[in-house]
């Protein structure tokens, strides 16, 4: 087979790539893939760490004589293929084959838009300013318009949204800058390519937009590849559901007042309605003072006696800036869009709001919000509501300032199934963590997949001998309130025998910034998430050579620091989701009324899955070594505890702080004592 013979000794990519190594667990994975490709079938397939992946799947989709799109989980992982890898791949196999990088479209610099902002007073002060005049200067010299050029651009700045589109404020063909669209380039690219390189947040909106009927934006393949499959089903749960936020709403307003650029006096007519709205959503979110970060629609409704009130004005005052608007749709096509996403997002606020049955259905007199009676389709309402109620779940979000309103479906793997069988392709989903205690059924069914070809590699490195795991003995149980206290504690001299080097990894925020209070003025510098952009902290870590680095969630996984700077990562607590997050809660009562047991089929093998993301930090390359810290004790005195054990990699497990004080100068090195 033409792909076992270019990842195999003396083949292609072995005579052409400096330091390639043939591996049997990759050549493996790499004709699995090809098959699979071959019979239009589909394959979930695990590749520990190291096994080298990216090549293994790369070389059979430019094989194939196929149209193939490899979709990533995340922009960084997506540039990295694009730019590094493919090119390797593709001359090492001599092949002239057309490939393209596509984003989604808030990755792209949007003329229109910038231009809108030129004249607009949208900037909080001087450094916004000066950032915005070097994204303008970068304009004219871009060929691609991707804003991950610009270097020093955060990922949260809120420029951002001021630079880019979005498809409800996209003015289409209606765009004085339609010829010179980024956005329309790169889909033109793509769908000329033979390979394409996405993200699985373009993927599922692409999805979405065909489960509406309206079309889609990727070109038709034959095959497609999902790295870091793991994050699928969570991220395909925000795209077939929606939202309404504070943030989309004043973002609306914003252009409305800049679309009155355009028509003359319509200032006058469009201002009153716009600051009623932006009254309406301070006031609501006032009143939303005490209640948790998240929860349910009902718990919205009866915190505050005037909460109900308050969204029927939030879509009243959007109905008024609709009204304002529409006469001058026709006069410019800015106000068009305008109207259009108004109507989009009331739409979506009053589908969430019909979890509350006659919210915004009717007033006191029985009226609906549009002023007319209707039994029949009240009824229709409540019907879907009481549907809709056992496979979806409508919840809030409060951020500092704003809100957010959106319903959720619980499970995705019909839409994922249909699309996949409409799609007549092959499917191939990996990553180096999709199993659970050794099994690949959980991560099929949250899929959609029905008994699909599966691949189990197991990570190539010695773990044995590169790495120790180290339980800590004597610390309570994770509900205790010293429990961070302890774990700090615990974990010293582990930082001392290592000297610092390592990652602190935590499930909650509160327990990483009380552990950078106690671990301050220690003697390594400490770089702690949230005091600087991602990338910056983890640069700055490599670079200082003893650093402690804190971090919580998105440190979990997709950082890659080989070598000597991190030789050790603690992990604080089993990382279970938030046990008050509506839409877990709602998938678990799901999983519940089906007479299952929520907890160890939903919440173990999600947690156990998110375990192994943040141990896949210490081991990244052959001659690695490290010692990992599992301080959680239910590991070891809980019975789901052997679940997690059994997901994770073949390390040597002790309780005796010698053992890691021994891996780390070999001089005294005794046996290491057996965890259990």
């Amino acid at each position: 087979m033409l792909t076992a013979r270019a990842l195999d000794e003396g083949g292609a990519l072995a005579n052409a790539i400096p330091g390639y190594a043939p591996r049997p667990a990759q050549q493996r994975l790499g004709v699995a893939i090809a098959e699979t490709m071959a019979e239009r079938g589909a394959l979930v397939a695990e590749a520990g760490t190291g096994t080298g992946k990216t090549y293994a799947y790369l070389v059979p989709a430019l094989l194939s004589g196929q149209r193939v799109i490899v979709s990533t989980g995340t922009k960084a992982l997506q540039d990295q293929l694009y730019h590094r890898d493919l090119p390797k791949v593709r001359e090492a196999l001599g092949l002239g084959l057309r490939t393209a990088l596509l984003k989604g479209r808030s990755n792209y610099l949007c003329l229109q838009r910038t231009e809108l902002a030129k004249g607009a007073p949208v900037f909080s002060g001087r450094e916004q300013i000066a950032q915005f005049e070097r994204i303008v200067q970068w304009s004219k010299r871009t060929r691609r318009g991707d804003l991950a050029e610009i270097e020093d651009l955060p990922e949260d700045s809120p420029l951002r949204g001021l630079v880019t589109s979005t498809v409800e404020n996209c003015l289409g063909s209606e765009c004085p800058f339609w010829s010179d669209c980024f956005v329309v380039k790169a889909r033109a690219e793509a769908q000329a390519a033979d390979l394409v390189v996405i993200n699985h947040h373009l993927l599922l909106a692409d999805l979405a937009i065909k489960e509406e009927g309206f079309g889609e934006i990727l070109p038709g393949a034959s095959a497609f590849v999902l790295d870091e499959a793991h994050q699928l089903p969570d991220l395909a749960s925000q795209f077939f559901g929606e939202s309404v936020s504070a943030r989309m709403l004043i973002d609306l307003t914003r252009d409305a007042i800049g679309a009155c650029g355009k028509v003359a006096g319509s200032l006058a007519a469009v201002s009153p309605a716009v600051r009623e709205l932006e009254a309406a959503i301070r006031l609501l979110r006032a009143q939303c003072e005490g209640l948790p970060q998240r929860g349910t629609l009902a718990l919205l409704l009866d915190h505050h006696a005037d909460m109900p009130a308050l969204v029927r004005t939030l879509d009243a005052a959007m109905a008024g800036l609709a009204t304002a608007v529409a006469p001058m749709k026709e006069a410019a096509p800015e106000f068009a869009a305008v109207l259009t996403r108004l109507e989009l997002f009331q739409k979506r606020l009053r589908t969430w709001a019909e979890g509350a049955p006659g919210l915004l259905d009717a007033d006191a007199d029985g009226e609906t919000a549009n002023g007319h009676a209707d039994a029949d389709d009240a009824g229709e309402d409540n019907d879907r509501a009481d549907t809709a109620s056992h496979g979806e779940v409508r919840w809030f979000e409060l951020t500092q300032r704003g809100f957010a309103f959106s319903i959720t479906p619980l499970d995705v793997a019909g839409p994922l199934r249909r699309y996949r069988e409409q799609s007549k392709a092959a499917w191939i989903f990996t990553s180096a963590t999709l199993a659970v205690g050794g099994d690949l059924k959980h991560i099929a069914w949250k899929l959609g997949l029905h008994e699909p070809r599966t691949l189990l590699e197991q990570s190539p490195f010695d773990w044995k001998t590169q790495s120790l795991a180290y339980f800590p003995p004597g610390l309570p149980e994770p509900s205790s309130r010293d429990y961070t206290e302890r774990v700090v504690a615990a974990v010293r001299p582990v930082l001392e025998a290592s000297k610092g080097r390592a990652f602190l990894l935590f499930t909650s925020h509160r327990a990483l910034r009380e552990a950078a209070a106690l671990l301050a003025g220690g003697p390594w510098p400490l770089f702690v998430q949230g005091t600087a952009p991602r990338l910056q902290l983890i640069e700055q870590f490599r670079a200082s050579g003893n650093g402690v680095l804190l971090g919580a969630a998105s440190f979990w996984e997709g950082v890659d620091v080989a070598g000597d700077a991190l030789s050790v990562v603690v992990i604080d607590k089993l990382p279970f989701a938030a046990p008050d997050d509506p839409v877990l809660e709602a998938r678990l009562e799901a999983v519940r009324r089906r007479g299952g047991n929520p907890f160890l089929a939903e919440q173990v093998p999600t947690a156990a899955i998110a375990l192994k993301q943040g141990v896949g930090r210490l081991i990244r390359r052959h001659d690695d070594r490290g010692v990992l810290v599992l301080c959680d004790p239910r590991l070891v005195s809980k019975p789901y505890g052997r679940v997690f054990m059994a997901s994770l990699p073949p390390l040597t497990r002790t309780k005796a702080l010698a053992d890691v004080q021994a891996f780390f100068d070999p001089s005294f090195a005794p046996e290491p004592a057996d965890a259990g």
